[in-house]
């Protein structure tokens, strides 16, 4: 059983330590690592993903990130309490070397959110905050396919899902009002991209 994730930092090296087949990880690999019992770390990792640079810029992986999302915040919504994710998404992989390059690139910032973040206004990240979260990354993810075509739109989703994910695991409700306004800007980028 992994050891539960306190910060993003936390959430980096497990990525990094993930053993994979050879050159390879795949999502199974690092889930390993993580953990599948809990919503936060989940919602973390598809938000690291699918903006980490030379990882969530290659064809497909936002829609997959948006299928996973889609996948553990309806079972969460449902009351499961280990969420089940379908082979093909587990089987997904990616070489090493471009995901710890990709988590490199993101040990600064990281380094900077975790300083920041604290327990605070946390009545938007327990209780029926918890379900407000799952319910709008859901929204998200629903238009993961579509930010495939619209220049940084999954970039911003990403940011989302990761302020969105680290908030509940820090009980920042600064962080979780903060990963609202990008959750507001991904929407409004997606319409605009439509129209």
């Amino acid at each position: 059983m992994s050891k539960e994730l306190s910060n993003l930092e936390d959430l980096i090296v497990k990525i990094k330590n993930a053993d994979g087949d050879g050159n390879k990880v795949s999502f199974d690999d690092i889930l390993d690592k993580i953990g599948r019992r809990s919503f936060a770390p989940l919602l973390l990792l598809a938000g690291i993903i699918t903006l980490a640079p030379l990882i969530g810029d290659i064809p497909g992986v936002p829609t997959i990130m948006g299928i996973f999302v889609i996948l553990t915040t309806g079972q969460l919504l449902f009351g499961r309490e280990q969420f089940w994710l379908p082979n093909w998404i587990l089987k997904r992989s990616a070489e090493k070397k471009k995901i710890n390059k990709g988590m490199e690139w993101l040990k600064k910032p990281a380094t900077f959110i975790d300083k920041w973040s604290k327990p605070r206004l946390t009545v938007f990240t327990k209780g029926a905050g918890h379900y407000v979260i799952a319910a709008v990354c859901f929204l998200i993810a629903l238009a993961m396919p579509v930010m495939e075509v619209i220049p940084f739109s999954a970039n911003v989703a990403g940011i989302a899902f990761a302020l969105f994910g680290l908030s509940l695991i820090t009980h920042d409700g600064i962080l979780a009002i903060l990963a609202l306004l990008f959750a507001l800007g991904t929407f409004g980028i997606v319409i605009y991209g439509i129209l």
